[in-house]
């Protein structure tokens, strides 16, 4: 399954006219593969992310995940949509302070409405993968920043989603610990087969990304990847 924005254009109420935060955009995201989309603060990057997850309607184009032409969905079509096959890893993690990094995960399954057989065995096994099979009774006044991060890579990957948005993973993260979970992001990309954008005001470390496009004033612009 793959991701599409095409010919998307997003605009917002600026005083008397429109601000154009995404302007006649195009981005193709394969399975499997992981797409790194840069720019500066303030050039369209989270409207970018707002209208692949369904959360904003862009004013024209079309945005298609998982083979659904999301503007063809009601309101509770989108919300279904995000739960099966939208994953979203946000800039900070937002863990709850009350529960266990297993629990983390349980809990998006059981608002998925997911069947509880083997849920905690999937939780395991994605903590596994991302490191921290260790950890799963840990809460997260109990982890580094880094590992908090990987909780929440593997929070999202929960319900098996077709897409990955990935918000500024690396943030508050120091240059060591970033590359690792950037390395991690990839690895699972292939491994699950999923559809992944990565934001980032950051260049650092994306020559491993399969296609990276810079966003400016709204507008996206492939770059080539450096070795």
């Amino acid at each position: 399954m793959t991701l599409l924005l095409d010919d998307v254009t997003l605009t917002y109420p600026d005083g008397d006219g429109r601000l154009t935060a995404l302007d006649a955009v195009h981005l193709d995201v394969p399975a499997g593969t992981l797409t790194a989309v840069v720019g500066p603060s303030g050039s369209g990057k989270s409207s970018l992310l707002a209208v692949a997850a369904t959360l904003v309607t862009p004013d024209s184009g079309r945005v298609v995940v998982a083979g659904q032409d999301t503007g063809r969905l009601s309101a509770a079509g989108k919300s279904a949509l995000r739960r099966e096959h939208i994953g979203i890893v946000f800039q900070q993690p937002n863990l709850l302070a009350s529960l266990t990094c297993a629990e983390q995960l349980l809990v998006m399954a059981h608002v998925a409405g997911r069947p509880s057989r083997a849920l905690r065995r999937r939780a395991l096994e994605l903590l596994e993968a991302v490191g921290l099979a260790d950890k799963a009774d840990r809460r997260p006044h109990e982890l580094s920043g880094g590992q908090r991060q990987r909780v929440n890579i593997a929070r999202a990957l929960m319900n098996e989603p077709s897409v990955l948005l990935v918000d500024e993973p690396t943030s508050a993260l120091d240059h060591e610990r970033g590359a690792a979970v950037l390395s991690l992001l990839v690895a699972l990309t292939r491994e699950r087969g999923t559809a992944t954008v990565l934001v980032t005001h950051d260049p650092a470390h994306l020559s491993s990304a399969d296609h990276t496009t810079t966003m400016t004033d709204g507008r996206l612009t492939p770059t080539p990847v450096r070795a």
